[in-house]
């Protein structure tokens, strides 16, 4: 089942309704589902390699806390911030500026920005090790069957 755009975000908390979360692809709500979103985003950073493997690092442990909570949302979350640190570290190293667009709509030169690569490798590791995590892919495949 696709990510539910149509909920109520702003008067939902899904930790005490977990119910009403859809894993959707990728990304899709990471900065709309609370409390999560509001506990998760003052520790995402990607600007250098050393403000990444920080913030990769707490971001990492909280998905762990969120596993010793029983709470998949909160893993859910923190793994999509971790792809999301992946996604945008990529998107800066290949981009100056983060800009895959002109003002015309065609893309850009690729100008690879090796700092920024760094921070995109560091993102990446910590977001493959939840994504993969067992007891994650358990509770995601039980979550998906109970709500969809």
């Amino acid at each position: 089942m696709p990510f539910d755009y149509d909920i109520d975000f702003d008067h939902t908390d899904f930790r005490k309704n977990p119910e009403k979360y859809r894993v959707g692809r990728g990304e899709q709500g990471v900065l709309l589902v609370e409390p999560y979103k509001s506990e998760i985003l003052p520790h995402w950073r990607f600007k250098t390699p050393d403000i990444a493997k920080e913030s990769s690092e707490k971001i990492y442990q909280m998905f762990v806390d969120y596993k010793k909570d029983n709470d998949f949302v909160g893993m859910d979350m923190a793994r999509k911030f971790l792809q999301m640190g992946y996604t945008r570290s990529r998107r800066y190293a290949n981009y100056k500026g983060g800009k895959k667009y002109d003002n015309n709509g065609e893309i850009n030169d690729r100008e690879i920005d090796e700092e920024k690569a760094e921070s995109a490798r560091i993102f990446e590791e910590k977001w493959i090790k939840a994504r993969e995590d067992e007891e994650y892919l358990k509770k995601k495949k039980t979550h998906q069957k109970e709500f969809g």
